[in-house]
């Protein structure tokens, strides 16, 4: 049974990177009378609504892949629907269409508009349960099915909602249990319970809910707005204090260098060759464990800025029979593969995997280093060869442009760029957490609504308001 106290819903609205709020879901009346739905997690529902099954009020459809080895069946006028383009809530079009010719050739078939289509096989149905409007006349791929209503009945879009509010619920109950592949089971679809109030109440809830997550939605989107944001303007303090360094007043000269531009005039700008040595792993794999022996590292342990420990581990046995050189601690660990600009200090030895190389400072501080390569994204890119991915050799890492303040300065700006970064990801934490809350609050709007929880019967659209502008705070 859905608790309305639980979901936050008797708090506001939705309130917004300023707090502000809009008229709280816990002023609207339940309805006079309930009934057991026969559900567990459904609960109680308004004793008026009608109790259908799935099957009763709806038809289903697949899908199909038209033969990859004839190109006449493929790069046509029908928008042909797999699990990659769900992930917009109405579909308009998709990555790949199929001609008439495929369509007749295969086990596809034309859905109209007006149809809910749900993911019914794929790895995604782990989390989620990607479900979408198609506003254009689609055809399916076989992971894929489409539900088509009585309108007398139900409107496509009310079940669209409901589907939404319960999508954790619907995990457990759709989902074909032993398939090595996750899929949900026709028959648990079919047999669903959806509760239903009449055609005109449908249209009620449907206009409300419209309202409220494009509200909420809205408000997600300023804070990934912000987001974004705040990752910039962290970029151009971290480059501007690596680069230009702390002191405002201090005289410059060109660099030379086209990415780094002017520097001060006393620093030198040099080669990472020159002021460390560059450490390339083997490229035979040791055998790994999860319990001990020293650290692996490859790109996922990475995002930390700082490596202590790993899941995946190598022993030193393993390490002298694979060829795999250990790593000492201190270095500064960069991607040689594609996403550059990613870099790491590991505080204990390890053993790196093939698509990074390192930096063992000799004569720079390894923070400040760090720093620096984490603004050479476009240096690597641009000397890097192209194969499947973007790969730079031992070379490229020697020639990396390095500039070297005092060592002193050096120190300054690392504690800079560390203060720095301690005020950003709190900011940043705070946007995620709001986009958190305002999700669990939309999925718990609607649970609330789609099940009769909440009457709004009642409801008239508000006055438009205006989402806040957000802004970065010029004292970050």
């Amino acid at each position: 049974m859905t608790n309305l106290s639980g979901a936050n819903l008797n708090n506001g609205a939705a309130v917004g990177p300023q707090g502000e709020g809009r008229e709280s879901p816990s002023t609207f009346p339940a309805y006079p009378a309930y009934k057991d739905s026969g559900v567990e997690w459904l609960g109680d529902v308004p004793e008026h609504w009608a109790l259908h099954k799935l099957k009763y009020i709806a038809r289903f459809s697949g899908g199909g892949t038209p033969s990859r080895e004839n190109l006449a069946y493929w790069n046509g006028d029908i928008p042909w629907v797999s699990p990659k383009d769900m992930k917009v809530e109405v579909i308009v079009g998709t990555e790949e269409n199929i001609t008439i010719e495929g369509l007749q050739n295969s086990t596809t078939s034309l859905v109209s508009p007006g149809g809910i289509l749900i993911v019914v096989r794929s790895g995604i149905l782990k989390h989620t349960i990607p479900v979408a409007i198609n506003n254009v006349e689609v055809a399916l791929n076989q992971d894929m099915k489409a539900l088509r209503f009585n309108p007398k009945l139900a409107l496509f879009d009310f079940f669209f909602r409901w589907v939404q509010g319960f999508n954790n619920e619907l995990l457990h109950a759709w989902l074909k249990q032993g398939a090595t592949v996750e899929s949900v089971e026709q028959e648990y679809l079919a047999d669903t319970i959806v509760p239903m109030p009449g055609i005109d109440e449908q249209r009620m809830i449907v206009g409300f809910l419209d309202h409220e997550t494009a509200r909420i939605d809205a408000l997600i989107e300023e804070q990934q707005r912000l987001i974004e944001l705040l990752k910039e303007k962290r970029q151009a303090v971290i480059s501007h204090s690596v680069t230009k360094g702390l002191d405002v007043t201090v005289p410059m000269k060109d660099s030379g260098v086209e990415w780094l531009g002017e520097v001060p005039v006393h620093w030198v700008v040099s080669r990472a060759k020159l002021v460390s040595d560059i450490f390339v792993p083997q490229r035979n794999k040791p055998e790994l464990n999860d319990s001990e022996g020293i650290a692996w590292v490859t790109m996922e342990d990475m995002n930390g800025g700082y490596i202590s420990a790993t899941n995946l581990k190598v022993t030193e046995l393993a390490a002298d029979e694979a060829g795999s050189k250990v790593l000492k601690k201190g270095a500064v660990i960069a991607s040689c593969v594609g996403r550059f600009g990613i870099v790491a200090i590991n505080a204990v030895d390890v053993v790196i995997n093939q698509q990074l190389q390192a930096f063992e400072p000799r004569k720079i501080k390894a923070e400040y280093l760090k720093n620096i390569v984490s603004l050479s994204k476009e240096y690597f890119e641009l000397i890097g060869t192209a194969a499947t991915l973007v790969y730079v050799n031992q070379q490229g890492f020697e020639n990396l442009p390095v500039l070297i303040p005092f060592y002193g300065e050096q120190e300054s700006i690392c504690l800079y760029v560390d203060e720095a970064n301690a005020r950003f990801d709190a900011l940043l934490s705070q946007s995620f957490e709001s986009i958190q809350l305002l999700q669990e609050r939309r999925s718990a709007l609607i649970s609330a609504a789609v099940t009769g929880k909440i009457d709004v019967r009642g409801w008239q659209p508000p006055a438009s308001a205006q989402v806040p502008e957000l802004e970065v705070a010029e004292a970050v």
